[in-house]
This record gives structure tokens, sequence and C-alpha cells, in this order.
């Protein structure tokens, strides 16, 4: 039964940043794959500190040669998901053993680009889980315990060990059915060939193996210390050129970022040169145009200073003088033709306030209007006569 939102948040303490696009994403997972169920429980670092977080525990499908096997396994979101990746790992259960490569760990913790690639929101709970079902349909991560061992051939004197083994040789430790066991040498499986770990059948994921020995039996019936030194340089070889291949993957994979920020950095660079370039530029021409501008002032200055000290002795009727008698006779009927203008404004004011009666304003008015009437059609064909536009 898949869990609700509310029980999720309720579950999520308040060290989730993001509980809202967690519990979204949790509901997502659990509603595709309902063999997952989300748990709080602690979580132990490296550095040996446990923190509560969330984890989502339980088996995917996977395909495999035509058949499909559920894969245990256990996601940690941590308290900054979906911002950081979560940590995966494969949780074999009492009848499986986990099969190294270069995308799990003998701890059973998964490594993918997909994690590496980790930036959300492209990435998600959901695309993990079906990348993780492609990968472990190409390379399984767990194969079945092998839960019981043929016994050890007897030592043949005479040259090497025989292609087949004896049904109860008397003095070998390995004549009867037993598990083996992983705290020690005694007992350990060891496959043929130069990988250090058990290989799956090609008859199914979870066959048991049948395990053979690198090397032939010593003479009482056990295996030497040659033979597990070995096998044992061959696993860890092969555990350290596949983590030797992951980091260098990961630091190519760094170095490439690096190399696209110095690019970004260069470019950067170089605009901001071109902007302090221009900057540097324009201050330039802004000191210039500073220094013409007080130059100008100060020229002003000295103008109006000569205009107020001619202005003191001149009349200003003779400061206005015209380049033509034409332009002058303009001159002349526009002002006296706004002198009659005013002339009549005030003739109206002295009208409003009582000081002259009816018959005077009229008579006054129409003498000034037959004249200024005059006056505008004089001044129209004089400014026409001097290719001048019409005023009225």
């Amino acid at each position: 039964m898949a869990v609700s939102e509310n029980s999720l948040r309720k579950m999520l303490s308040k060290a989730y940043k993001y509980r809202d696009l967690t519990v979204r994403e949790i509901t997502n997972v659990t509603t595709s794959y309902k063999d997952l169920k989300p748990v709080m429980d602690n979580y132990v670092f490296n550095d040996g500190s446990t923190r509560e977080l969330m984890s989502l525990s339980g088996t995917v499908p996977v395909s495999y040669r035509g058949n499909i096997y559920n894969i245990p396994i256990c996601l940690w979101l941590l308290d900054s998901y979906p911002y950081n990746p979560p940590i995966c790992f494969v949780k074999p259960t009492s009848t499986m053993m986990i099969k190294t490569g270069k995308h799990v760990d003998a701890n059973g913790k998964i490594y993918l680009p997909y994690l590496h690639e980790w930036k959300h929101p492209q990435s998600d709970l959901f695309g993990l889980i079906q990348v993780m079902t492609v990968v472990f349909g190409e390379e399984p991560p767990v194969f079945s315990r092998p839960t019981t061992q043929t016994p050890y051939p007897a030592y043949q004197p005479a040259g090497p060990p025989a292609s087949s083994y004896m049904a109860n040789p008397p003095a070998s430790p390995f004549s009867q059915s037993h598990t083996p066991s992983t705290g020690g040498f005694q007992g350990y499986p060891y496959p043929a060939g130069s990988s250090g770990y058990p290989a799956t059948s090609g008859a199914g994921l979870f066959t048991p193996v049948t395990p053979t020995t690198a090397g032939g039996p010593t003479r009482d019936g056990t295996i030497g210390e040659d033979t597990i030194r070995a096998s044992l340089v061959s696993a860890v070889s092969d555990k350290l050129r596949w983590r030797i291949k992951e980091e260098m993957d990961r630091a190519q994979a760094e170095l490439d970022a690096l190399k696209r920020t110095e690019e970004d950095l260069k470019k950067g660079h170089q605009k901001l040169e071109e902007m302090m370039t221009k900057l540097d530029q324009e201050i330039t021409d802004v000191d210039k145009n500073i220094d013409l501008l007080k130059q100008k002032d100060d020229e002003l200055t000295t103008a109006l200073g000569k205009m107020e000290n001619q202005s003191e002795n001149n009349d200003i009727d003779d400061l206005i003088v015209p380049t033509a008698p034409l332009y002058r006779q303009i001159l002349n009927l526009y002002a006296e033709e706004n002198a009659i203008e005013d002339t009549i404004f005030y003739l109206g004011e002295a009208l409003r306030r009582g000081v002259i009666d009816l018959d005077v304003f009229l008579k006054h008015v129409r003498l000034l209007s037959r004249k200024q009437f005059q006056l505008r059609a004089l001044m129209q064909k004089a400014r026409k006569t001097a290719g001048l536009s019409d005023l009225y």
C-alpha cells in the first residue's frame, strides 16, 4: 500500500530543505515501483557520524536474458535532496552475493554516470531507477550464493591434477557439502581464470556456481598458500583497475568541466578588458567636453559682461538695426500693430472699471481697428515682397 503524501511529510524531518519536492518524487516512484517502501532510519557516514535520513528500500524488476528478476536496492536521500544525488546500495539477501563491477563495489554501493552528473530538475528518482534497471540488465549486481561445494580431487604425484573429482577422498576436508565461510580462507571458493570473484552461470542469474581452483590441490588435499595469494592478487588487481578507471573517468569529467570554465573565464576577461578600454575612452571624451564647456562658459560670461556695460549707455531701439529698408518697414509695422493691440486691451480694462463709458470705448476701438487692419494689410504685402511667409 502506497504511503500518502501527508504521511511522507510527517515522516520527513524539518532538516529536509526541499520537503515538497522530495515528497513528490517519492510518491511518483512508489506509485510505479510498489515494492519500494519509504523508511526513516539512521545512516552511518564514512567518518562514523550518523544522521536520520529517508530511504527507499525494496526490489526493482530487472530483465536479464528474457527473465525478470527482482534486485534488492536501498536509496538514501540526503537532507539537501533533490539538489544532491541519493546514496545507492545493492542489498543482497542471505541467499545472494554481490557481483562487483564498474557499477557496484564490494560493499554494494552503486556508481553510475547518472549519479555523477546529477542535476536537478533534469535528474530525479524515477529516471535513476530506470537507468539502474537498464545497467543491471546488462551486468547483474548479485548472484545466487553457492550452497554446496564439490570435493577437490586427490593429488596425483605422477602428473598434473586430474580433470575429474573423486567421490570421497578420505584425506580431503572438503568431502562433505558445506556452506562457504566468508570470515576466513578455509573453505573459500576460488573460481578458475583470472577473476577473483564467482561468475554467474549461463543458465540463469541466480544459478549456483561450482567453483574450481586456479591451481592443483596440495598433497593433503588442501588449497596451497600460493593459490590463495594468486587468487587474492587477481581479485585485488581487478578491483584496483575498476577503481582507477572510475577515478580517471571522474577526474576527466572534472577536467573537462574546468576547461569549459576556463574558456568562459577567458571570454569574460576579454569582454571586461574591452569594456574597460571603452570606459577609459568615454572618460577621456567626457573630460574633453568638460574642458570645452568651461571654456565656452568663460566666453559667455565675458560676452554678457560686455553687453551689460554697453546696454547701460545705449538705447534699446538702437541695438536692433535691420539689414535692409524693407525689413525696417516690416519691423515698424509690426511694432505699431502690437501697440494698437495693447491699446485696445487697456481700453477694455478702462470700460470694465468704469473709467470711460461705452460710447467713448466704441469710438476709439472703431478707429484703432481700422488702423490696425490697414497696418496688417501693408505688413502682409511687405513680407510677401521680402519673400517671407504669411504671418496671419
